[in-house]
């Protein structure tokens, strides 16, 4: 139930959302988002997703809130298939090793470059099963420990060690 929840309220289900509303004709962004697609952005769209549901159960009450969010999702709820859900690359990590009576992988944020605007950051992923740590790149804390979380998912499987 956990997965299905987090499929349905990740940003890429509401920026989804977002696009299926045409927000992006309805945003007013500053100059420098505009120049840079701001519109097309997927944190955008979900922010103004979210902005709006917040807006709504504000200005009115929890009912017609659930009935707002029941219309968004409607198209989504009935095509969903909970056994299609996939869990992320750090769960099926975490779960691998844990069956095997290893230890929980180690994350560690090496570097974090960039601008705020298009930050990259370099993550390790330690393992007992592994003499060093595994390394990925990624725009986000989040993404890069998930690339390198499917990093390690794919040295494990092919028996890279």
């Amino acid at each position: 139930m956990t997965r299905l929840r987090a499929s349905l309220v990740k940003g890429e289900k509401l920026a989804e959302i977002g696009r299926e509303m045409q927000l992006s004709n309805e945003i007013k962004l500053g100059t420098g988002e505009l120049k840079s697609g701001g519109w097309r952005r997927d944190s955008i769209l979900a922010n103004t997703v979210e902005a709006l549901i917040g807006a709504v159960f504000l200005d009115s009450d929890i009912e017609t809130c659930r009935g707002f969010i029941l219309d968004l999702y409607k198209t989504h709820l009935d095509n969903i298939d909970p056994a299609n859900i996939k869990k992320d690359a750090k769960t099926q990590l975490q779960e691998y090793l844990q069956s095997r009576k290893q230890n929980v992988p180690e994350y560690t944020i090496i570097s974090e470059v960039g601008s705020s605007h298009e930050p990259e950051f370099t993550v390790s992923c330690k393992i007992d099963s592994f003499d060093e740590a595994v390394i990925a790149k990624g725009k986000s804390k989040r993404k890069a420990e998930q690339a390198v979380a499917k990093k390690v998912i794919a040295m494990l499987a092919s028996g890279n060690l």
